[in-house]
């Protein structure tokens, strides 16, 4: 026979496990969102891995305070020194991502920035005319 005192202890149980379940779904939403920045930002995340470090009140965009989820990182540049990054979950919604200050990568030096347009119509060949409408 069930008491309240089991089903109390049933409930109880079920609320934590839905509470982890949903808890699991934000991490993959933040892990998602963070090898997409570390993609923009050209740098690689390692482990690929994010780790919860606390659960706390934060201001959000609005300055409203929320309860937040801040898990961290590491990413490299040149692949010899680790740095550290965060990012902050307010719910499904990523509150920021914020990257150590790192080195950033200089492209070659042989690779052309700008391309000059009377040295490309001299290579191309163009006249500057149109062709004619058929």
């Amino acid at each position: 026979m069930l008491t309240l005192g089991n089903i109390f202890v049933l409930m109880l149980l079920a609320t934590a496990g839905a509470w982890l379940w949903h808890a699991h779904g934000l991490r993959e939403r933040a892990l998602a969102q963070v090898k997409q920045h570390c993609a923009k930002a050209d740098v690689e995340l390692l482990d690929g891995n994010v780790a919860l470090h606390k659960i706390t009140l934060l201001a959000d965009d609005r300055g409203r305070k929320r309860l937040a989820r801040v898990y961290g990182f590491e990413f490299t540049v040149t692949g010899e020194q680790r740095h550290v990054g965060s990012i902050v979950m307010f719910g499904p919604q990523v509150g920021r991502i914020e990257l150590a200050p790192h080195p950033f990568r200089t492209p070659p030096p042989d690779t052309p920035q700008v391309i000059e347009l009377e040295r490309w119509r001299a290579t191309h060949h163009t006249s500057g005319r149109h062709p004619p409408d058929s």
